[in-house]
């Protein structure tokens, strides 16, 4: 998509070089300016969400943990400050079509099955680490199941893989966009855990980790559902089966 864009740029520029600004002033002023809102999208985001750990959440909490009205308000507001400003910010400020830039459209065959198997390993890795699953009762509520569990790869994958990476890797190498952004999604975390007392170093290694493993899921894959569908799972496996 930049590279489509900066083609046209630089024609423009090329065709206006009789003019006193020079060629590339135009593509330089372009991306300074789509950096420029890059920029504010992740500072109003972790600050509107850090807000709410701090001062939302707490409040949230009064309700009970199991309650309906506690999922039910946890997922809208996570839709509200995750979901949301995504596709507003793709449709209005990228001007460009928000299913079809967060790979929701194309290749979901091949995203489903690399979730499938990306699934079928970690599931192993869980028992090898935790041995047979040991379901109980009280570890299924409506938080357990969907907000903290099958919806939570729509919510967290949207903004961090399929925007926030993509968005970089057309700044930055693979390599360089992947880490960045694992490194803002274990950033995304620190609120909660720091509010709740949770933080361990080993925690935020692995969030960091398995950052990078849903890069490659969407990079192989092509589809954004690789990453959606193995996050879900996974947390799946953590909160509900193995009760980690």
């Amino acid at each position: 998509m930049l590279a489509e864009i900066r083609r046209i740029v630089v024609n423009e520029c090329k065709d206006r070089s009789d003019q006193k600004r020079p060629p590339c002033e135009g593509m330089t002023h372009f991306l300074r300016k789509e950096q420029g809102w890059f920029l504010l999208y992740l500072l109003g985001f972790y600050a509107t969400w850090t807000a709410w750990v701090l001062l939302g959440y707490p409040r949230l909490r009064l309700l009970g943990e199991q309650t309906f009205l506690y999922m039910l308000i946890n997922v809208v507001v996570r839709a509200l400050v995750w979901v949301l400003p995504i596709f507003i910010y793709l449709r209005y400020v990228k001007r460009v079509g928000p299913t079809r830039y967060l790979k929701l459209r194309e290749h979901w065959r091949s995203g489903l099955l690399a979730a499938v198997m990306f699934s079928i390993l970690n599931f192993l890795f869980f028992m090898a680490q935790r041995g047979l699953p040991h379901l109980r009762a009280e570890g299924i509520t409506w938080n357990s199941l969907l907000s903290t569990t099958f919806l939570i790869g729509f919510i967290e994958e949207l903004p961090y893989r399929g925007f926030i990476f993509q968005q970089l890797n057309e700044w930055f190498s693979l390599s360089e966009a992947a880490v960045i952004s694992s490194l803002l999604f274990v950033a995304i975390h620190l609120p909660g855990w720091i509010s709740l007392h949770l933080f361990r170093t080993q925690a935020a290694i692995f969030i960091f980790v398995f950052g990078l493993l849903m890069v490659a899921l969407l990079r192989y894959s092509k589809s954004l559902w690789a990453p959606i569908v193995s996050h879900s799972l996974n947390d799946f496996f953590s909160v509900v089966l193995f009760r980690m």
